[in-house]
């Protein structure tokens, strides 16, 4: 028998083991622009470790998931939700023998693009900005052409297909507003975006006593339960026992190949549940006047930035411009990557004046000093 390198031993294990529904490495669609293969990793797995070592995936700890530069240790950042939309996906694709390394780099990746201040940033972002806003498609636009200075990080087309497809419209999690995945990995994705931001949003907003549990839709509690944990074990099942036609139990690749790969779903008494607890949250949360109290302050804290930086783009870092865009273009990507305190500090720096006792102490002690 011919010797096997790591990565063609992964390959084959993936062609015997994982679904007949499921992405295979070997049979990717291939990169933007072609590269030797790794002698170790197949081409998701490589994807998934590009998402993890890139700058702006880093900058995810600093960037607000709902509620804005909170004081308490336990609320959810940017970062802390695609961690958890990445285990609650990578669940979901195992029970049903799809690739869990594809699936992972998708939920990695999802949320890069993602301003600062969280959907108040998007909002101030897609007003400013003539050609709108939106976080799933500059999640694309950062993978493609932002990280790496310019050079982007060269993903696969299965995962980078995926990302701006995870998006959702408000009344239903299965809307298809931006498209359906062409993978299940990229579906599964999708679903577990959904399951994991509605169940840690609830926690975030009772700790943060805009709402307590009995205010909840009890309707959907007793689908759903009443704890985080509760509420993510009902969904997880109820989108394994649902789609388990796409682990291809039972099938032949042969028989496989002569029948469409079966959508991912949830069973529709914990969907609609779910659609309840969004739109209550929506209400309740997302456009509270609690939290959003500092929304205002900080769309205009984007505004001015924006409007600064258009009249300025010499004082943007040079490789911003690496792709001749428009100014207007530039702006948005500067902005967009930037942490809420980086956003906050150059709103300081740029705006608002200083105290001399503050100004002359070297630039490097300064609270925000990057």
């Amino acid at each position: 028998m011919k010797h096997l390198g790591v990565r063609e031993r992964l390959e084959e294990l993936e062609i015997q083991l994982l679904s007949p529904f499921a992405a295979k490495s070997r049979f990717s669609k291939g990169r933007l622009r072609p590269e030797e293969p790794s002698p170790v990793r197949t081409e998701f797995q490589r994807d998934r470790d590009r998402v993890i070592h890139c700058k702006a995936f880093r900058r995810l700890k600093h960037k607000t998931q709902v509620f804005l530069a909170p004081l308490g240790d336990h609320y959810m950042t940017r970062l802390t939700h695609v961690l958890q939309v990445t285990q609650v996906a990578r669940t979901i694709a195992r029970a049903l023998r799809l690739n869990e390394d594809l699936t992972e780099a998708i939920g990695l990746a999802h949320d890069l693009g993602h301003p600062p201040f969280g959907h108040a940033g998007e909002e101030a972002l897609a007003e400013l900005y003539p050609e709108g806003f939106r976080h799933n498609l500059q999640s694309l636009r950062v993978v493609d052409k932002l990280e790496n200075e310019g050079r982007g990080l060269n993903l696969t087309m299965e995962v980078r297909e995926a990302i701006p497809k995870h998006s959702k419209e408000r009344g239903d999690v299965m809307a298809e507003a931006w498209g359906t995945a062409e993978t299940l990995e990229g579906q599964v994705v999708k679903l577990a975006d959904s399951i994991a931001y509605i169940s840690h949003d609830i926690e975030d907003a009772i700790r943060a006593g805009i709402i307590a549990p009995q205010d909840l839709p009890q309707d959907a509690v007793r689908v759903l339960g009443r704890s985080h944990g509760e509420r993510i074990n009902t969904m997880v099942c109820a989108v394994i026992e649902y789609s388990w036609a796409a682990s291809g139990e039972g099938l032949t690749p042969e028989e496989a190949t002569r029948i469409p790969p079966p959508p991912i779903g949830m069973d529709p008494a914990v969907l609609e549940a779910l659609n309840t607890m969004r739109a209550f949250m929506f209400e309740r949360v997302y456009t509270n006047p609690v939290a959003k109290a500092e929304f205002v302050k900080a769309k205009d804290v984007i505004r001015r930035l924006y409007e600064h930086f258009c009249k300025h783009p010499e004082l943007i870092p040079e490789k911003f411009f690496v792709h001749e865009d428009p100014v207007e273009r530039v702006v948005v990507d500067y902005i967009a990557g930037m942490t809420d305190r980086y956003a906050l500090y150059l709103y300081e720096e740029l705006f608002i004046p200083k105290l001399w006792a503050v100004m002359s102490v070297p630039v490097e002690h300064h609270r925000w000093a990057p």
